[in-house]
């Protein structure tokens, strides 16, 4: 890990239960800021509780430290005016309402019209579709374009650290590959840093700076050279059983 950039996000001993069930068993990332981490792991393993808990939708044990600040007892509306965003698994938004209107409701924390403009101009330039799309319905969409859209949602509220849930569900694998070049651009051009579900790790891969692999309830492993993972078949098998 470079000493010249610092962690946007720690999480220690991270334990998270439904009930009397335990779902994670002290789970321990990090992340630089600037850079694109990816959780992989089976069904079940507790990905998407990891991101539901650092973004403040369930209670937990363990710290969770965003910028230098505990989470502890912030709300998912305080991070998200932190600069904390989650994009939902299933490409979320309101199918009734337009494009538009949806990219609206994701600046709800932003209260500078101009920002605003600003916003919408920076989410058209990297998804135009949308701003052709602008007035129609956003159920009438095809899956890759909603899944554009959930993503454009998250950037309305101007994060730093974006949190994205399994992009590839439902998509074709041409609408996955355009839709995890995306993601890459966004940290490219936007320096926003991303921790991101994904199943499709082949994919993932090609734009990660470090993977995660969950299994029950705990990170079994940390690869930070996944483009030398990928090169490597044999070794490819070996880190995903």
């Amino acid at each position: 890990m470079s000493d010249a950039t610092p962690l946007i996000l720690q999480v220690t001993a991270l334990r998270v239960s439904y009930g009397k069930k335990a779902v994670l068993f002290g789970a321990d990332l990090s992340i630089e800021a600037g850079r694109i981490a990816v959780i992989y792991g089976p069904n079940g393993a507790g990905k998407t509780t990891t991101l539901h808990a650092i973004f403040g939708l369930l209670p937990y044990q363990g710290r969770v430290i965003f910028d230098g600040v505990d989470l502890e007892s912030r709300s998912p509306a305080d991070n998200l005016r932190a600069g904390l965003t989650l994009v939902p698994q299933g490409a979320s938004n309101f199918s009734e309402m337009s494009v538009r209107e949806n990219l609206e409701l994701g600046a709800w924390t932003v209260a500078d019209r101009a920002e605003i403009a600003r916003l919408f101009e920076q989410v058209h330039r990297l998804f135009p579709i949308l701003e052709e799309r602008s007035g129609q319905r956003a159920g009438s969409l095809s899956g890759g374009e909603r899944q554009m859209l959930a993503i454009g949602i998250g950037l309305m509220s101007a994060p730093r650290l974006l949190l994205i849930d399994e992009p590839s569900v439902g998509l074709a694998p041409l609408a996955l590959e355009r839709a995890l070049g995306k993601v890459k651009e966004i940290n490219q051009e936007l320096r926003t840093t991303i921790l991101m579900v994904e199943q499709n790790v082949r994919q993932a891969l090609r734009i990660a700076d470090r993977v995660y692999l969950m299994r029950v309830g705990q990170i079994a492993a940390v690869e930070s050279s996944p483009a030398e993972l990928l090169k490597s078949e044999a070794l490819l098998r070996a880190y995903l059983g």
